[in-house]
């Protein structure tokens, strides 16, 4: 009986409030024909027109680092272990300190899908990643705990 009761008070819709109209009038309706306008796409990786302009020398600097690494790495190793991007990123002049490297292998053994690099810089950390033998480089804030990754990475 309980159950009964609990699925019964699961099956009735929670109402809708909405703190743009007064409760009293009614709510629009959508007329025959009209379609709703879409939102531009976002593609991942892809930085509105301006947003390179915001970024530090040294942050642009770096990430066109990581990306040149990145692109030269993929070229000779579509899918390169998570060792040997930590030693190209040092090589080409980041610290080691400052170098993040997401696991090559699953737990499993297996290859996976994506390997994410990061280096942290200040405040930013330029992300790179490379899936299916492409590079994508983008650049975020440094997470509260200091580091560009949350979790594991070596």
């Amino acid at each position: 009986m309980l159950v009964a009761g609990l699925v019964a008070g699961c099956a009735a819709p929670a109402p809708v409030v909405s703190a743009s109209a007064p409760a009293s009038s009614p709510i629009p309706s959508r007329t025959a024909g009209a379609t709703p306008k879409a939102s531009p796409a976002i593609t991942p990786g892809a930085a509105s027109p301006g947003a390179s302009a915001s970024l530090s020398p040294g942050t642009a600097a770096l990430k066109q680092t990581v990306e040149s690494v990145l692109k030269t790495v993929v070229a000779a190793t579509p899918k390169p272990a998570q060792d040997e991007l930590r030693s190209q990123l040092v090589s080409a002049g980041i610290p080691a300190s400052a170098v993040e490297v997401s696991a090559s292998k699953t737990p499993t053994g297996l290859d996976v899908d994506a390997i994410e690099t990061a280096a942290k810089l200040d405040k930013d950390c330029v992300i790179g990643e490379i899936r299916d033998g492409q590079v994508s480089v983008s650049v975020l804030p440094v997470l509260a705990s200091g580091k560009c990754f949350v979790g594991d990475s070596h």
